[in-house]
């Protein structure tokens, strides 16, 4: 075997026992967000290393998700899809009725005791995962065959995102619209219908940025966070205060000015600007390439999934793939200034117990449907083909 033969080799992770291109950029990733979330949270309570802590702790749980979900086989998430989705539509109704109200938005349940908040939309991202990508699975013939037949899961994706309106959670209603309508796409559905529900989609946003004030004193203080850089502009100018001093090689690890109580949110939604700051613009360049790795990779595991004829975990890995896609490049161009202010943690890396929770699930499930591939590499008869074939009596 030559040189560039052995190269190739690895870079397919064939002969590996699971994508090991995976594996680095989620552990890498990780890692980085405990040593972030370290320096970031330094200053904010007596404490210097409550969060540091907590987030140790949190990352042996998501870790333990992981390994959960990889000991899972897929056909349980599979047949019992929509009652998980259920009981997601029901943890966000309780959430509305029950939830605490942190910055206008009901979005966590408060645990007794020391335990902390939950966050139920992001748990609630998994439920929309299964039970998409289970109809898919089933009706791939029908989507790309009977384009109105896409309306049904775009029904059934109204349901979170109107319980996120409610709540409200923007940034979490655009993340679900994305993964939804991008699994649709690697489904083979109606490209044409699926740019027309975009654009309508697109369309009923801004009418929801226009006919709230707050919500248009928002978008007016992105685009010039400068104008009124002391209260609706002052995260947004803050953050780009810490991109300034970090210039290319940054000012070092744990020599950020812009945490000191100085950018809010430093340590969760913020923290890329920390990092930018910090680590300069060769640190925040090394973070999108690991997210576009983990991003390759996952659609990756998905489209060998699905070649393999594993349409289910094909779906799944297309899911997840666009979660942390949007999510990523949501909460990087708030903290540069390209979108509105967003209250989404950036995955992996960001404080918080559920979004790390559930990002070590996902990784768990990527995981599992690469396994399973491995293991079962013959293509499996799609529904495409079962419903061409005639029946043999």
């Amino acid at each position: 075997m030559s040189r560039w033969q052995r190269i190739h080799a690895a870079l397919t992770t064939r002969d590996m026992p699971c994508d090991i291109w995976l594996v680095i950029a989620a552990i890498s990733l990780a890692a980085l967000g405990w040593i972030m979330v370290s320096s970031a949270s330094i200053g904010l309570l007596d404490n210097a290393y409550h969060y540091a802590r907590q987030h140790g702790i949190f990352l042996g749980l998501s870790i333990l998700a992981a390994l959960f979900m990889l000991c899972v086989p897929l056909d349980a998430w599979r047949q019992n899809a929509g009652l998980i989705l259920a009981v997601s539509l029901v943890g966000l109704i309780v959430v509305l009725a029950v939830g605490q109200e942190v910055n206008g938005s009901k979005r966590w349940i408060a645990l007794p005791g020391p335990l902390p908040s939950l966050q139920i939309s992001e748990f609630a991202k998994i439920g929309m995962i299964f039970y998409m990508a289970s109809f898919m699975s089933r009706y791939t013939y029908e989507l790309r065959t009977q384009a109105f037949s896409m309306w049904r899961p775009i029904a059934v994706l109204a349901l979170p995102v109107g319980l996120l309106f409610l709540a409200p959670d923007f940034g979490g209603m655009v993340v679900y619209t994305v993964a939804v309508i991008g699994m649709l796409m690697m489904s083979g559905a109606s490209l044409t219908l699926l740019i027309g529900s975009g654009a309508l989609l697109a369309s009923g946003a801004v009418m929801l940025v226009i006919l709230e004030p707050y919500r248009l004193a928002r978008w007016t203080s992105f685009l010039d966070p400068w104008a009124d850089q002391f209260a609706t502009g002052y995260q947004l100018t803050q953050a780009l205060i810490a991109f300034g001093r970090g210039h290319v090689a940054g000012t070092g690890l744990g020599n950020s000015v812009q945490k000191l109580h100085y950018l809010p949110e430093a340590h969760t939604d913020f923290i890329f600007a920390v990092i930018a700051e910090e680590l300069g613009m060769i640190g925040a360049i090394c973070v999108i390439l690991m997210f576009t790795l983990f991003i390759v990779r996952a659609m990756w595991v998905g489209r060998r999934a699905e070649l393999a004829g594993h349409l289910f975990g094909a779906y799944v890995s297309y899911g997840i793939g666009f979660i942390v896609a949007a999510q990523a490049f949501i909460n990087m161009a708030v903290s540069s200034g390209l979108l509105p202010t967003k209250g989404l943690t950036l995955p992996l890396i960001s404080y918080g117990g559920s979004s790390l929770l559930v990002t070590g699930a996902m990784v768990g499930l990527l995981l599992r449907v690469d396994a399973e591939t491995r293991h079962r590499p013959k293509r499996a008869p799609t529904p495409h083909r079962l419903r061409r074939e005639p029946r043999l009596s």
